[in-house]
């Protein structure tokens, strides 16, 4: 039995196929594609027919790599980039571009919606979270006010992975997990906040789909999809989640005390707990994850994207950046980065710049400064980590994902900088084999058989014994005093407005 797993993010989409019997990847595919360019400052929009196309491409690539044996295939499960808004109109064409989960022109709306329930702390007490700019719901009320025309034709409102969904099935559906980030969700009850939902519009709650549980089936896939693929028409299409979501299912992250770190564009670090951890300062994400548990997460808006600008820069390929950065001394010679080049969530500086501090005529070095941009993003995932433990999370074990993981410098400063060891994964593909093992899970529920997320992980999420990173005691010691000075120039820098 086969099942496949397609993660559509900001800069591509990547199909795998997971053969149940090896617990082994047996095909993947992927495709490429950009935000749209020339927009003003801030704002991050896409065109979400171009993940139609990137699905139809590798999956239709993947099943040919499986020829004849394609009709194995049982199962489909999908995981997408949180908080984009995809809205569709009463014949459900796409009305606009989607705003994605970078978009952080809608400052003036999370501002406008806290005021009218007390701010930070009333949106926590109603909701769960406070209102932020990558979150879906001032993008909808951005919408309301700048685009009152498209607005108005808004039939529906989907998430990125809701909308594959629905052009693979024709069910429009949501489910807790990527649900909990719009901003519109109350995570303690697992359901629509019908309060901030009326302020923003009151007739915005028929456009939202309903909730189900997450390990439930969307539905069967459609059957002229089917047939253009060639598989059967009882292929099943499970609920799906965010990025997130299916990324702690494809690292193992299923159960409390276990903790993922994610190095792609963003960073994340988040944990499963068995009950809502409600952050009272909001710095922590309180979400629902995709297994029907939650998971709270802080989310950091820059992390490759960071150490890729800066490498570029140079010119330098990935061996030549971990060459310097290996050479370089630790902390840069005293040159500190606040990594923030697309503003930042957490902390919440929506219009956030990068800053290097700390330049003089000995340490103005290009190894310097890309172990700068490297070490400054591992500050914002100590603080991450810092966070939630402050709230009563107790880690036992961390996972690292995402493409900085594959860095072995960089997973060493991680590890100092957490002052926990840390491992990576044979099959790193955390988000598109999560959605995959989903996708498993369900199809057996929906078959009246029992497979546990612990049964299925316990094989199929294998760590790499070589990626294993032990934190230096003197080196975490080191990195807990870099952190305390970046967040008191973060404060220092933002309380007079340059930062």
């Amino acid at each position: 039995m086969y099942v496949l797993g397609i993660d559509t993010g900001t800069q591509g989409t990547k199909t795998l196929v997971f053969d149940l019997e090896k617990a082994a990847v047996i095909a993947e595919s992927s495709q490429s594609y950009e935000m749209i360019e020339g927009l003003p400052e801030g704002h991050r929009e896409q065109d979400p027919a171009l993940w139609i196309k990137a699905v139809n491409f590798t999956v239709k690539d993947c099943l040919s790599q499986l020829g004849d044996a394609a009709s194995k295939v049982a199962a489909i499960g999908v995981s997408g980039q949180q908080h984009g808004l995809v809205v569709l109109d009463a014949e459900n064409r796409i009305i606009r571009p989607a705003k994605l989960w970078c978009d952080t022109s809608t400052t003036e709306q999370c501002e406008e919606i806290a005021r009218a329930f007390g701010g930070a702390p009333g949106l926590i007490e109603l909701a769960g979270n406070p209102m932020l700019p990558g979150y879906t719901a001032p993008k909808i009320l951005w919408l309301k006010q700048n685009e009152p025309q498209n607005f108005q034709r808004i039939e529906t409102v989907l998430l990125p992975h809701d909308f594959i969904n629905y052009w693979l099935t024709g069910v429009k559906r949501m489910e807790p997990g990527d649900a909990s980030g719009t901003g519109l969700f109350d995570v303690r009850n697992r359901r629509w906040c019908r309060e901030i939902i009326d302020f923003i519009d009151p007739g915005l709650q028929h456009a939202l789909p309903a909730i189900g549980s997450s390990r439930d089936v969307l539905g069967p896939i459609r059957p002229e999809l089917a047939d253009a693929w060639g598989l059967g028409r009882q292929v099943l299409v499970s609920a799906g989640g965010g990025d997130n979501m299916m990324g702690a299912i494809g690292t193992g992250n299923v159960s409390s005390g276990q903790v993922t770190v994610s190095l792609g564009t963003s960073g994340t670090v988040y944990g499963v707990q068995n009950q809502p951890l409600i952050d009272p300062q909001g710095e922590v994400a309180s979400f629902c994850d995709s297994t029907d548990h939650w998971l709270p997460l802080v989310c950091t808006m820059n992390a490759t994207v960071v150490t890729e600008s800066v490498r570029n820069h140079y010119g330098w390929d990935h061996a030549r950046m971990e060459q310097e950065v290996s050479q370089a001394p630790m902390g840069a010679e005293g040159l500190m980065m606040l990594p923030y080049f697309q503003g930042e969530r957490t902390p919440s500086l929506p219009d956030g710049c990068g800053v290097l501090h700390g330049l003089n005529m000995s340490n103005y070095k290009a190894s310097n400064i890309m172990r700068a941009a490297m070490e400054g993003v591992s500050m914002s995932v100590g603080y991450g980590m810092l966070r939630l433990c402050e709230l009563g999370f107790e880690p036992s074990s961390v996972r690292i994902t995402g493409g900085g993981a594959k860095s072995a410098v960089w997973r060493q400063i991680i590890s100092d900088v957490i002052g926990l060891p840390l491992v990576g994964l044979k099959t790193d593909e955390g988000a598109a084999l999560g959605a995959a093992l989903q996708a498993a899970v369900s199809f057996f529920r929906h078959s009246g058989e029992d497979l546990s997320y612990e049964e299925i992980i316990s094989y199929a999420v294998i760590p790499d014994p070589d990626t294993s990173c032990e934190p230096d005691e003197s080196r975490h010691a080191f990195y807990q005093e870099l952190l305390a000075k970046q967040q008191y120039l973060v404060e220092t820098l933002h309380i007079p407005g340059f930062l």
